[in-house]
């Protein structure tokens, strides 16, 4: 009979797989502070386009982003059942993958 995994090992790897960029890393941080376009991001994280659409491509994938179209334009955002917040304080923000949570300090 196979093992239960209560950390669902593979999934949590998955996520900490792609957070495991600092370029995505950054990504993560700065939508902490609202949605946003990928041209948007690149500029203010002096990143190539191609970079920031391919590794915000990664994060979509992994489920720690999600999309909506204003136009043309797709808009980047985090869900709110990975961004938690404590109390209404913004600084008491983390990312809950579930299997553990992950502390980003405040742009």
């Amino acid at each position: 009979m196979p093992r239960r995994d209560p950390l669902s090992a593979d999934h949590c790897a998955q996520l900490l797989k792609a957070l495991g960029d600092k370029d995505r890393l950054r990504l993560v941080q700065a939508l902490r502070s609202g949605p946003c376009c990928v041209t948007a991001l690149a500029e203010r994280l002096e990143l190539e386009l191609a970079n920031a659409s391919h590794h915000l491509g990664v994060l979509r994938r992994a489920g720690l982003v999600v999309t909506s179209r204003n136009g043309k334009q797709v808009i980047y955002e985090l869900p709110a059942e990975i961004l938690q917040r404590e109390g209404s304080d913004p600084q008491c923000e983390h990312l809950n993958l579930g299997c553990c949570r992950l502390e980003i300090p405040a742009p």
